[in-house]
């Protein structure tokens, strides 16, 4: 048995050549499984929670293909990749619920910063403590993550120094968010948060990942790791969330891993400490991603993004074996060989490529991409 996993998929809608178009209005309207973000350029599909992840392909797929139909009904109308306003507008807010409190409130405190496009990837664990030592392994190691997943080189049609530009100006949310010790401290400390402002609501904790459930912060059944950049190639996303789950069966099958017990610094300021070198090394993965230099969790010592995670997949590669999913594992291997999505626009450009030219291919070949996968592996099966 594998652990349920379940994608939040925020994508930006447009034109082929690049242009990004507000239509979550209408797909809201029209289409079931799709929500509204606050603004129209974006909307965002939830798959299911599932533990096969042939299953979980399908449906990653399948949603947007279902979107792309309409789309072509409507217009000249695609879906565009990458994390960012890419190419332009990214002074404008365009209101997708001009009555909403709540998207009155983000405008007017983060404007566009948070007009960005991502992956949520849900894990569930369902006992309260295990699930908040999940939350702090992978609070850790969240930056390998975004490092695997960057995709948002380009700002307003520039290259911006950072390999994903979304989390280099998301507004994290509480500025001080502490690695929770139990499911108490997380009670406690959400309560006080709301009654200080910090937190609007419940939602309002955006970090690189937190727990969540039916009724937070008292009700808990998954992990959600918030960081990473939209990943068009279910493939590749499906590889990031096998080296997800294979960590967290590691931790499940040996309770002594975890931060607060295994890192080498000083236990009266380890907590601290730890938010203070993973603050630094999320900064860093959204700076240059896979090449970037960070400090490791255990000793404090320098080591690669990429060196560290070729580390990790070593470790859980014979856990993904044992449970019957390396297959969907191995795929780890060709992001680290070719680079993430992010250091192959960045590559495109130096050869030459305007960033239009680069986002103009790369939306044709995910419309490719995902009728090839919709043809092989997502009908139904034929009954002899």
């Amino acid at each position: 048995m594998l652990l349920s996993k379940g994608f939040e998929v925020e994508m930006y809608t447009g034109t082929p050549q690049g242009e990004i178009v507000g239509l979550s209005d209408r797909i809201v309207a029209e289409l079931e499984g799709f929500v509204r973000e606050p603004d129209s350029r974006n909307v965002e599909y939830t798959t299911a929670p599932l533990c096969n992840y042939d299953r979980l392909l399908c449906a990653l797929v399948k949603p947007r293909r279902t979107l792309r139909s309409a789309l072509n009904e409507w217009g000249n109308y695609t879906l565009i990749p990458g994390s960012t306003l890419s190419l332009g507008e990214s002074d404008c807010f365009y209101r997708s619920d001009p009555n909403n409190p709540y998207h009155t409130y983000i405008e007017q405190t983060y404007g566009t910063t948070v007009v960005t496009a991502s992956i949520h990837i849900n894990i569930g664990i369902s006992d309260p403590q295990q699930l908040m030592q999940a939350i702090r392994l992978v609070r850790v190691e969240a930056p390998l993550y975004l490092a695997l997943s960057a995709s948002s080189p380009f700002l307003d049609g520039q290259p911006t120094g950072h390999h994903s530009t979304r989390w280099s100006v998301f507004p994290q949310t509480p500025k001080q968010v502490p690695l929770f010790e139990s499911h108490s401290h997380y009670i406690d400390w959400t309560e006080e948060q709301l009654a200080l402002g910090t937190m609007y609501n419940v939602r309002h904790l955006w970090s690189s990942v937190r727990p969540n459930g039916d009724r937070r912060p008292y009700n808990l059944n998954r992990l959600e790791l918030r960081i990473c950049d939209l990943v068009v190639n279910p493939v590749a996303l499906l590889a990031v969330t096998a080296l997800l789950e294979a960590r967290l069966w590691q931790m499940l099958e040996d309770p002594s891993l975890d931060p607060l017990e295994q890192s080498d610094f000083p236990a009266s300021s380890r907590g601290s400490d730890l938010v203070a070198l993973t603050a630094e090394n999320e900064a860093a993965a959204a700076h240059r991603s896979l090449e970037a230099s960070l400090r490791h969790w255990k000793t404090g010592e320098q080591i690669s993004a990429h060196d560290w995670i070729i580390q990790l997949y070593q470790e859980v590669w014979p856990v993904a074996k044992r449970r019957g999913f390396s297959c969907f594992l191995s795929p780890v291997k060709k992001i680290l060989q070719e680079g993430n999505t992010a250091q192959q626009w960045l590559r495109q450009h130096e050869q030459g490529l305007s960033s239009r030219q680069i986002i103009q291919q790369a939306i044709a070949a995910m419309e490719k991409q995902e009728k090839e996968f919709e043809d092989k592996l997502c009908q139904p099966s034929l009954v002899a």
